[in-house]
C-alpha cells in the first residue's frame, strides 16, 4: 500500500518532491486558529492502514508544534499502521545540558515529546554535540542521515578548484569528508567565542591556496557571524570570494542580508524553505523511507 505523505503547512513542495521520489500519495493537513487561538487541525486523505509520513521542518517550531502533535494523534486515531516524522531540520538540539542551576534541558524534553507523539523520525545532520547519538534522547527508531556527499557533489559540479573551509573545529570532520570525497585539500579554521553575539576567527597563512576558490563548508548557518568573520579573513589574505555551503540554513533576523555581501554565493539543503536552498533532499529521505518499507 502507498504511503500517505502529509505536509504541514509550508512543506508542501519538499513533500511533493518525496512523493515523487518514493511514489508516495499527497494528502494535505488543514490547519487554522480559533478566535480563542487553540489550533484546529484535519487530516485530507485516509491514512487507514497505511504509513504515514508527517513532513515538516522544525525550524522556528514553536507557533506548529501542536498542530503536528494533533496531525499525529489524528493520524493514528484513524488507523495509520505507523506514523513517521520526516523532519529534515531537528530542532532543540542544541540546549543539550544544564548551563545555568534551573535550566530546561530542552533537547531531553523536546526527545520526550516527539517520541509520545509519532512512531519513527528520519532527519537530516542534527546538531550531536554531547549527545553521541539521537538514541540517546529519543526512544523511537530514529534515521539520522548525512547530507554530506550531497554538499560534496555539488560543490565538484559547480565551484572550480575548491579549496573546502571549515570555519571553525566542529566544522573539521564536515570540511575533511567533503574534501575527501572530491580531492580537494582542506583547512580547519580556528574560533575563539568572545561574547554571545562577538567571535573571533584565527586563519592559519593561505597564501599557497589564493589559485584556488575557498567553500566555507558548515552544517547550520543561524546568526552568520562566524561564517562572516571566517569570509573576512579569507579575503583579507587575498583568497577569492569565498563560497559558502551549508546543511541548515537557519538564518534568521537578517543574517542572510548580512551574509550575502560576503560570499559569491550561498547554497544551503532544502532542509529549511530559504532562497539559498539548491540542494534536494528527497532522494536521501526516499531511500530512507524505502528502507524501512523492506524492513
Amino acid at each position: 500500500m502507498r504511503r500517505l505523505i502529509l505536509p504541514m503547512p509550508g512543506n508542501e513542495a519538499l513533500a511533493a518532491a518525496l512523493a515523487r521520489a518514493c511514489d508516495g500519495e499527497t494528502g494535505r493537513v488543514e490547519t487554522r486558529r480559533f478566535p480563542d487561538g487553540e489550533s484546529y487541525v484535519r487530516l485530507h486523505g485516509d491514512p487507514a492502514g497505511r504509513p504515514v509520513d508527517l513532513v515538516c521542518t522544525l525550524a522556528r517550531p514553536d507557533p506548529g508544534f501542536l498542530a503536528l502533535v494533533f496531525a499525529a494523534d489524528a493520524a493514528r486515531e484513524l488507523g495509520a499502521r505507523e506514523v513517521t516524522l520526516v523532519a529534515p531540520y531537528l530542532a532543540y538540539m542544541r540546549q543539550d545540558i544544564r548551563f545555568l542551576p534551573g535550566e530546561c534541558v530542552s533537547s531531553r524534553s523536546f526527545a520526550r515529546l516527539l517520541s509520545a507523539s509519532v512512531d519513527r523520525l528520519v532527519t537530516v545532520d542534527p546538531h550531536l554535540h554531547r549527545h553521541p547519538a539521537l538514541s540517546a534522547i529519543y526512544s523511537i527508531p530514529t534515521a539520522t542521515l548525512q547530507a554530506a556527499p550531497l554538499l560534496a557533489d555539488w560543490i565538484a559540479a559547480h565551484v572550480d578548484a575548491p579549496l573546502v573551509v571549515g570555519p571553525d573545529e566542529e566544522s573539521g570532520q564536515w570540511a575533511g569528508a567533503i574534501a575527501a570525497r572530491i580531492g580537494a585539500p582542506h583547512v580547519v579554521l580556528r574560533k575563539t567565542r568572545l561574547g554571545d553575539r562577538e567571535v573571533r576567527i584565527d586563519l592559519p597563512d593561505l597564501s599557497r591556496w589564493r589559485d584556488r576558490t575557498p567553500v566555507l563548508v558548515d552544517d547550520i548557518a543561524s546568526s552568520g557571524r562566524t561564517l562572516a568573520e571566517a569570509a573576512r579573513g579569507l579575503e583579507a589574505q587575498g583568497l577569492p570570494r569565498a563560497e559558502c555551503v551549508v546543511v541548515h540554513a537557519l538564518l534568521a533576523d537578517g543574517a542572510f542580508e548580512e551574509l550575502a555581501p560576503r560570499f559569491a554565493r550561498i547554497t544551503s539543503t532544502d532542509s529549511v524553505p530559504h532562497p539559498s536552498n539548491r540542494i534536494a533532499l528527497a532522494p536521501l529521505l526516499a531511500d530512507a523511507l524505502r528502507r524501512d518499507l523492506r524492513d
